[in-house]
């Protein structure tokens, strides 16, 4: 078998782990499978790099993400390099590998560039040469800008599976501090339970809605290019049983369960544009701005004055990407003549997942009566086919969930 096994920070986040990951990737070797290993940068490490660069830059122009890029990239140049240095200590024949020596090629979004190609017959190559690979993920190359990109926070999540499927790899495991995907996060209700197998669409919604077992557009890659995904814990003995598995055919998980999960997010902030004159190609103007600087936005609300003439626009997006959207709505302020901007980041979103939600009636109005019960507003709604998301006071944000998992049985 070929596996790609990709570690997170905590799973790095000293020597004494480095060396407990060597171990699992010789349990790989031991079986004779070919392994490809991504590592992230040690835990805290890309914070502090982060946090020294907001300290000189307010990390608003292109040119400014591009430096931004060259420094946060070394966390994993020196946790790519430590674990090789530790695999030939072992005997084994080990070498390591930047982003920019495959390459892994990306777009010139530099901070949260996009993968377009790997070279997957290198790495194919390099296995033939080498007992194991040894690369570092959340980065790879830029050849408009000729820079090193990364590929925003978690993003070693999105580089392991770019790999699996470029060289198409049996098995893409994920190790990480938590043994799988729960119903919620287990710290805020020790009723949460390890779900065996979630559907790609499941787990995409939820990592959207803030659960951080793994990265958006990793699931989203792995769903496209079905890439066969386990998330497991790095400080556990693996066996066929252990973690969770992302499938792709949904019709046995759909007549079993109702819910999935319940994910929870801190990290919305919510923006209005208030008292607008209302006319045709207004939110094309705004929301056009918004994705010039590449800002992702969420939820969307518009409310109507009772005269028709004025309107409000409400949405949300990452506390993350609060500057670069008040920036780009500054620049349009005198084309859309808004009144005040009001921004609150005194919120969480709350979203109930599951694919169950396809073929059963009910799910809103549980979520809504339960919420109501413990006297909890909601300040926004949102839904598709398999979520419903609300925007609630960020002081009831843990309580929501435990009395949503409770309402919907997800501890049995």
């Amino acid at each position: 078998m070929l596996i790609v096994q990709k570690f997170g920070g905590t799973s790095v986040g000293d020597i004494s782990r480095i060396k407990n990951v060597s171990k699992k990737v010789k349990a790989e070797l031991d079986k004779k499978n070919k392994v490809i290993v991504v590592v992230s940068a040690m835990s805290g490490v890309t914070n502090q790099l982060v946090d020294y660069c907001n300290q000189v830059s307010g990390l608003i122009s292109n040119e400014a993400m591009i430096e931004y890029d060259s420094i946060v990239a070394t966390g994993e140049q020196v946790t790519c390099g430590l674990l090789a240095l530790e695999l030939q200590s072992m005997g084994y024949k080990a070498r390591s590998f930047l982003g920019w020596q495959i390459p892994i090629k990306t777009d010139a979004v530099h901070s949260k560039a996009r993968i377009e190609e790997i070279d997957g017959e290198y790495l194919l190559k390099s296995l033939n040469e080498y007992d194991v690979v040894v690369i570092a993920g959340f980065q790879g190359f830029c050849e408009q800008t000729k820079r090193i990109s990364t590929l925003g926070r978690g993003g070693s999540d999105t580089s392991a599976v770019a790999i699996a499927a470029a060289v198409k790899a049996d098995l893409c495991d994920i190790y990480t501090d938590v043994d799988g995907v729960y119903t919620t996060d287990p710290r805020i209700t020790d009723k949460a339970r390890r779900l065996n197998k979630v559907t790609y669409e499941e787990m995409l919604e939820m990592a959207y809605s803030g659960s951080k077992v793994l990265q958006t557009r990793s699931v989203a890659m792995a769903m496209a290019h079905n890439v066969r995904v386990r998330v497991l814990s790095s400080f556990g003995e693996v066996n066929e049983n252990s973690g969770t598995i992302l499938v792709n055919n949904n019709e046995e998980i759909m007549e079993r369960r109702l819910i999935t999960g319940i994910s929870y997010s801190k990290t919305d902030v919510r923006l209005t544009l208030m008292k607008m004159p209302d006319h045709p190609g207004l939110s094309a103007v705004i929301f056009g701005a918004l994705a010039q600087k590449e800002v992702n936005i969420d939820m969307i609300v518009q409310n109507i004055s009772a005269d028709g003439k004025f309107i409000d626009i409400t949405f949300t997006t990452g506390k993350d990407e609060l500057e670069r959207a008040k920036h780009a709505i500054d620049s349009i302020k005198d084309e859309v003549k808004f009144s005040e901007l009001k921004i609150d980041d005194n919120i969480a979103k709350i979203s109930v997942i599951g694919v169950g939600m396809i073929s059963h009636s009910g799910v809103a109005h549980t979520m809504f009566k339960t919420l109501a019960e413990k006297g909890i507003n909601l300040l926004l709604i949102s839904t598709s086919e398999i979520k419903i998301s609300v925007l609630i006071a960020k002081e009831y944000g843990e309580l929501a969930v435990r009395v949503l998992h409770d309402a919907y049985g997800l501890e049995k």
